[in-house]
């Protein structure tokens, strides 16, 4: 989705690579988030509701900081982040759930110095877009359908990225008909 929106607007695109802390007996349930640059959300609400323990938290967020390097490598080679510093940053996702990653995204951007960051998503539920509102200087969500239970609901095919195909994403531009 990124790349379309980059080429749309002939911009630099990137990954910020951010990645959903799952609740341990309901991994699609996030209780929080973790970005590049070591930037953690965490839904304390969620967390006391679900039990989640200081040692499952720390688990978890070494879990996905490996993962997040392993990407680094892979969608990026030697190359670090684009720079951010100073820069109107648009923030792409196929949509907003709870908000958790996206909200990592903005605070890691954030942290990064971009002057400005806008989120931009086809979907999202109302409660999420609120949240991200707060957070973000401008938050574009085509659809705030209700009820909302999950991104995956309003696509006819939602299959994951995979590497192969975000690397190619990020290779150039899309070739248009």
């Amino acid at each position: 989705m990124a790349r379309v929106v980059a080429d749309a607007l002939v911009a630099q695109v990137d990954v910020l690579l951010v990645r959903k802390l799952g609740v341990p007996f309901q991994p699609e349930l996030a209780f929080g988030a973790v970005a590049e640059g070591g930037v953690r959300v965490l839904d304390r609400a969620i967390m006391d509701e679900c039990g989640i323990t200081p040692r499952q938290v720390e688990q978890a967020v070494a879990r996905e900081q490996d993962e997040i390097a392993r990407r680094s490598h892979l969608f990026r080679g030697p190359r670090g982040p684009a720079e951010v510093k100073g820069r109107e940053v648009i923030v792409v996702d196929d949509g907003l759930a709870t908000g958790s990653t996206m909200l990592a995204a903005v605070r890691a951007l954030r942290a990064q110095g971009a002057r400005r960051v806008v989120v931009a998503v086809p979907v999202g539920s109302a409660q999420a877009c609120d949240l991200l509102g707060e957070a973000a200087d401008e938050v574009v969500c085509l659809s705030t359908p209700t009820p909302f239970d999950a991104v995956g609901n309003w696509y006819r095919d939602f299959t994951q990225v995979t590497d192969k195909e975000a690397m190619a994403a990020l290779a150039g531009p899309l070739v248009r008909p």
